[in-house]
């Protein structure tokens, strides 16, 4: 039963807070002296990865950065208005962003910032069917304004937030637990096959690999990845939010992560005899080639029925010695990306051939250990993939109550919730 919002108002961005476009005003955009400094400067696509909070980024602004941009303090809503259309992260950081991001900055006498971004969720498909454009879409400030939020009193707003944010918190949560999993999991890999620690290790001879890899376990070998891997091309097609055929793994759905987040990923429609052809498999390595090339994940469930677009390239164990998890962690290793980075061309967006990709050594250490080392790293990724899908389930349970609360069909005058006055 609906409970009264007589009390609920309309109001716009401007009559809640600050809000203003970030700043970029250097051209053009890429110039190298921009970067590389100590301020994070947040892009749009960092926002689409975020949750509710953000505090990592995959750049940062010199001083030269900074002072043609702006940097703005923690509790800044970041609402992306190109490229990715309305997409909201909380900073935790102080941070710069470019213009191609608005940035709000909630009245703590009017507004709640995570009452605002959630309401922002809600209307979110509003936000970018009201953006499409003839050449590229684009929300802009003016068309943010015009919409109007039906903003309860402050203190129902804290407790409308402090309900959704708590299954956030517990999104961040796992999230973080899935980092030190992973973490783990790169360890061990460097700590065996880097530095050569392995199980007894102490009791094997180094001899002359003959190879760029000097000494080596007497044992191992050196092979070229093009020898004994198979690569392949993904399909061309349109992604869909509904499911008018298999999951469509794309590059967006793995450049931020090294595991796939499956709920996360969009449809594409298919015919039969191509889908045959595209199916990704358990084990299926996939790596991006355009944009973020040598950007790598591997397909660790086989319940999934899904493809992969062009912009990837898939790769296949023709080596009996190799193993899914060792090359998916020698693809992650410094060693190969630095391989990848200086081997990619373009100027303005990096490329990589499936050549390219696969024209760097390998070592193969003994069979037994690949195995052994495989067994350790999948307890780590089944662990990891258990949070993905509790993360899961939080995140279906969160956008069920998301649109009750906000619009004020459930009732929450009656809830106590600690600090929330």
């Amino acid at each position: 039963m609906s409970y009264s919002t007589s009390d609920w108002q309309l109001k716009n961005l401007n009559e809640l807070g600050y809000l203003r476009r970030g700043k970029s005003k250097h051209r053009p955009r890429n110039e190298p002296s921009l970067y590389g400094g100590n301020y994070p400067f947040i892009q749009t696509g960092d926002v689409k990865a975020a949750n509710l909070y953000i505090s990592e980024y995959s750049q940062t602004y010199s001083e030269a950065g900074l002072a043609q941009s702006k940097l703005w303090g923690p509790q800044t809503l970041l609402i992306t208005i190109a490229a990715n259309i309305a997409e909201t992260a909380i900073l935790k950081i102080n941070a710069c962003f470019p213009d191609s991001i608005v940035g709000f900055i909630a009245d703590p006498e009017k507004a709640d910032v995570r009452f605002v971004k959630y309401y922002i969720d809600l209307i979110k498909l509003r936000m970018q069917n009201i953006s499409k454009g003839t050449t590229q879409d684009n929300l802009s400030v003016d068309k943010l304004l015009s919409f109007e939020f039906l903003v309860p009193p402050l203190h129902t707003q804290r407790k409308i937030a402090a309900i959704l944010s708590a299954y956030d918190d517990l999104i961040e949560n796992n999230n973080r637990r899935i980092k030190l999993l992973e973490g783990a999991a790169q360890d061990l890999y460097r700590e065996w096959f880097l530095h050569f620690r392995f199980p007894g290790h102490e009791a094997v001879e180094m001899v002359d690999s003959g190879s760029d890899y000097g000494m080596i376990p007497r044992g191992w070998g050196v092979g070229l990845l093009s020898d004994i891997i198979h690569t392949q091309y993904g399909y061309t097609e349109s992604t869909q939010t509904e499911p008018v055929g298999p999951k469509f793994l794309r590059g967006t759905d793995m450049n931020k992560t090294s595991y796939i987040d499956w709920s996360q990923v969009p449809y594409c429609p298919i015919r039969d005899k191509d889908f045959g052809k595209f199916k990704l498999s358990f084990g299926d390595i996939l790596m991006i080639r355009m944009a973020d090339p040598g950007k790598v994940a591997i397909v660790e469930r086989d319940d999934i029925d899904a493809v992969f677009a062009s912009y990837l390239v898939r790769w296949k164990i023709k080596h009996p010695r190799l193993t899914p998890y060792f090359l998916f962690y020698f693809l992650l290793s410094d060693e190969y990306q630095g391989h990848i980075s200086g081997a990619s061309t373009g100027t303005t967006r990096k490329s990589a051939s499936a050549k390219i990709m696969t024209s760097k050594q390998i070592l193969i250490p003994g069979k037994g250990l690949l195995e052994r080392f495989d067994d350790l790293v999948m307890v780590y990724r089944r662990n990891l993939n258990s949070l993905l899908k509790k993360n899961s389930l939080l995140r279906e349970t969160r956008e069920i109550l998301l649109p009750r609360l906000v619009s004020g069909e459930l009732d929450v005058s009656e809830i106590e919730i600690t600090g929330v006055e």
